[in-house]
């Protein structure tokens, strides 16, 4: 199926996807550590940037919802994805900002050439997904704080899980990613003009 994420308001007036469980998939650049329960407000650099992959195989997947703050302190509303591990197959990673002479884009390529890149307790906070999903032993509708991942969110809020997640063409727009563990074969990190994204 072609997934498009959708936004619905909650209790609390934050903002989650619904209907069809999104997946995570990882950025390089602002990895950090996860540990335990991880918090669901982020602080961001102001600036969002693209994933892509032409296949994403996970296993223990959650979504629920989210906030993330940029320097000015605007509170952007994010849903937040977790996946215990991964593995992408042509992972890409996009990101163009404006600097002293124009704008400049940073580029970054992994696991191809038939050796995916991996990676460990991921979770991002993002603002769009489209890709072809399928999901194994999904729930939907469960309580936040009661996801089987490690990661939880707040008590009452809506929230999804499932066993195993694939995803066949991700595109994904998010605004900060952390990784306990991130292995990058083949990649390849490249400064461009702002022309070259990943989607």
């Amino acid at each position: 199926m072609d997934i498009r994420t959708k936004l619905t308001r909650t209790h609390g007036g934050r903002i989650l996807l619904t209907a069809v469980p999104v997946a995570i998939v990882m950025a390089v650049m602002g990895a950090g550590v996860a540990q335990g329960a991880v918090p669901v407000s982020f602080s961001i650099s102001g600036t969002q940037f693209q994933v892509g992959a032409t296949l994403l195989d996970g296993t223990g997947f959650s979504q629920y919802a989210g906030t993330a703050t940029d320097p000015s302190g605007k509170t952007h509303d994010v849903a937040i994805a977790n996946i215990h591990s991964a593995k992408l197959t042509d992972l890409c990673q996009s990101i163009v900002t404006q600097g002293p002479n124009g704008k400049v884009g940073v580029l970054i390529t992994a696991g191809g050439d038939g050796t995916p890149a991996s990676a460990t307790d991921l979770q991002i906070g993002m603002t769009d997904l489209k890709g072809d999903a399928s999901f194994g032993h999904i729930r939907i509708g469960v309580d936040a704080s009661t996801v089987n991942t490690s990661q939880k969110g707040s008590a009452g809020d809506f929230a999804q899980d499932s066993d195993t997640i694939t995803i066949k063409g991700l595109q994904q727009t998010a605004w900060t990613t952390q990784a306990g563990v991130f292995t990058l074969t083949n990649m390849h990190l490249q400064l461009t003009d702002g022309s070259k994204t990943c989607f």
